[in-house]
Formats: C-alpha cells, sequence, structure tokens
C-alpha cells in the first residue's frame, strides 16, 4: 500500500547542514494503523510529511499503491495529495469560517458540486459526532471538538491514507483518549490507512498495530507494537518502553519494607498464572506486593510487579530463581 524506499532529506542551513531523514525504509500495510516514535528532532514529523510531499526528499522512492510519487509536481501531485488525508498536531482550521466549511474545503478544491457536498459534509459530521455544530466558528469549539473538525476535512475526500501529525499532543488526557478512539474507528470503518506520528508511549500502545523507532533521522527498530514493548531491541527502543513501563516506588515504601526486593515483569499469559502464590507453596516463604500495575496491548498482558520477598537466606534464593523461571524477566532491586 505505502512503501518508503530509502528516503533521505537534508535541509541547509547558512552554518549547517542537518540530515532529518537518513536512509528510511517501511512497508506500511493497507488497512493498518502504523507509529512513528522518537523524541524531538527524530526526524518523524519530516518523514511523515514527505509522504504526501509537503517535504520533498532528497533522494528515494515513495510508493503508493505500487506508483512512485516522490516526483509528482503540478495537476499529478494535486491528484496525489486527494488520496492523502492530514491531520495536523495544532488543527490548522480557518477561523474565519464555520465548521460545514472547514470541512467542506477539500471537496470545493476537488470540484465536487454542492448537492454533493451538503451531503458528505452532514455524513461527516454525523462521523465525528459534531452534527449540530456545523454553523459553529472554531473560537467556539473545545480542543477536542477543533481536532475532530480537522479529521473529517482530513477524510473528505475518502483517501486511502490519514496521516496524523502528533494528533493529541495539544490536548488532555480525556479528549486525547476520545481522538484515539475516533482514530481507530474510522481506521474500522472505513479500512483506511493511518500512518500517526508521536513522541508519547501511550498514544502507540493505544492503537497501533505496528511501529517504527526513530532517532538521529534513521529508523532504528521497527516491530508490531507488542513485540516493541514485550522485547525491545536497540537501546534506544529499550530506553523507551522502560520509560513507559516504569513505576517509582515511594521512598516511604522504600525504607518500610525489608526482605529480598524484587522487580518482576511478566507477559502474555503467565501475567495471568498464579506465579507468586506457586511460589510461597513451594518454599517456605512470604511474599508481599510492594506495588505494580498490568496493562494490555493487542489484548497481550505486560505486567511490573515490586514484591518483597521474607524467608531464610537459602529457601529465598530457591524462590528467586524459581521465581526466574516463571516470570519473563526478574530484577533484584535490592537482596538482604
Amino acid at each position: 500500500m505505502l512503501e518508503i524506499k530509502n528516503v533521505n532529506v537534508t535541509f541547509h542551513g547558512k552554518h549547517k547542514t542537518i540530515e532529518a531523514v537518513r536512509h528510511v525504509s517501511l512497508n506500511i500495510k493497507r488497512g493498518e494503523i502504523f507509529g512513528i516514535i522518537g523524541t524531538s528532532g527524530a526526524g518523524k514529523s519530516t518523514l511523515l510529511r514527505t509522504i504526501n510531499l509537503l517535504e520533498k526528499p532528497d533522494s528515494g522512492e515513495i510508493l503508493v499503491d505500487g506508483q512512485n510519487i516522490a516526483n509528482c509536481n503540478g495537476s499529478a501531485l494535486r491528484a496525489v495529495r486527494l488520496k492523502i488525508g492530514m491531520v495536523f498536531q495544532h488543527f490548522n482550521l480557518a477561523h474565519s469560517r464555520t465548521v460545514f466549511d472547514n470541512i467542506a474545503l477539500p471537496l470545493r478544491a476537488a470540484g465536487v458540486s454542492e448537492s454533493v457536498i451538503k451531503n458528505r459534509v452532514a455524513e461527516l459530521l454525523a462521523l465525528v459526532e459534531l452534527q449540530d455544530r456545523g454553523q459553529a466558528f472554531p473560537a467556539q469549539l473545545s480542543g477536542g471538538q477543533k481536532q475532530r473538525v480537522g479529521i473529517a476535512r482530513a477524510i473528505a475526500n475518502n483517501p486511502g491514507i490519514l496521516l496524523c501529525d502528533e494528533p493529541t499532543s495539544a490536548l488532555d488526557l480525556e479528549t486525547t483518549e476520545s481522538i484515539l478512539e475516533l482514530i481507530a474507528d474510522i481506521n474500522r470503518r472505513l479500512g483506511v490507512t493511518v500512518v500517526i506520528i508521536s513522541h508519547e508511549m501511550s498514544v502507540i500502545k493505544k492503537i497501533c498495530h505496528r511501529v517504527a523507532v526513530m532517532q538521529n533521522g534513521e529508523v532504528v527498530e521497527e516491530n508490531d507494537v507488542y513485540s516493541l514493548f514485550s522485547a525491545p531491541v536497540h537501546a534506544f527502543s529499550r530506553e523507551l518502553v522502560h520509560q513507559s513501563l516504569d513505576i517509582t516506588i515511594p521512598r516511604r515504601l522504600l525504607e518500610k519494607t525489608d526482605g529480598a526486593l524484587l522487580r518482576l515483569l511478566y507477559l502474555g499469559e503467565k501475567a495471568e498464572e498464579p506465579v507468586l502464590s506457586d511460589a510461597i507453596r513451594e518454599y517456605p516463604i512470604t511474599i508481599t506486593i510492594v506495588h505494580g500495575k498490568i496493562e494490555y496491548i493487542q489484548e497481550h498482558a505486560i505486567g511490573v510487579l515490586f514484591v518483597a520477598v521474607h524467608g531464610e537466606k537459602q529457601q529465598v534464593r530457591n524462590a528467586l530463581a524459581y521465581l526466574g523461571r516463571r516470570v519473563a524477566g526478574l530484577e533484584v532491586v535490592r537482596y538482604e
């Protein structure tokens, strides 16, 4: 559906040259939600903008349904952009136009008749749950409503690809959830291929099927989302995942908790096994749960648990070895 082949983008300044995207190749499947994550300056926004040629690559190919669009200009470029919708971080709405007219903009640009526009905009307003806001102006909308208008505008011409540039970074947590659910719903209902960039792992976990990790303009790792979170390969990916799954234990709990303190990582079905109670039955020890959480990514569990183990030293060592065999990862935070 969408293939990026050895794409390079370089920016030339007065005093320095920046290689924003370096030798990036990706193959994005039809109908999937593909995430691109990285810290600020990683090149992810530049890469996204090359897909609809808002940024022309210096070299490489952008293939949409097998057609290389990298060198398209004029009418050919306009035709390509009709197939690719774009959702912006800061909405990019025309403030002097109503919600209806903002959504109608790409339809009018494509030469669609007003009668068709009227019906299409009504459909889109219903899809994004803004049926009663068609005659409102952007200044009268909340941030979440503005982004819903942006999404409706982006899919007005029935594009095959929807690009989302940090679509939730300007929104609060509750609104972020609703916008991500809307994007996922559009993906399911319309079969549109979604490419979403973010610096937030929570966004990637929530809706993406696969993800590419970018650092210094390069893709350093690519995998399905669950595999990336459960077994990241590259050091930078491991750092991102660790931050996402990190649980800080309050100092008060550390000071009052004695015994061997362990950090246990659970993956998949093992997260649902009675590992701790089995260990207690197997060895004369006690286990106290200090802190933890479990979450589901693509319906598979990832859990982190901090526990304190008490007992005679040899039995504690035996229990640690047993737990190490039963969980995906065991880290001894403190041993007494």
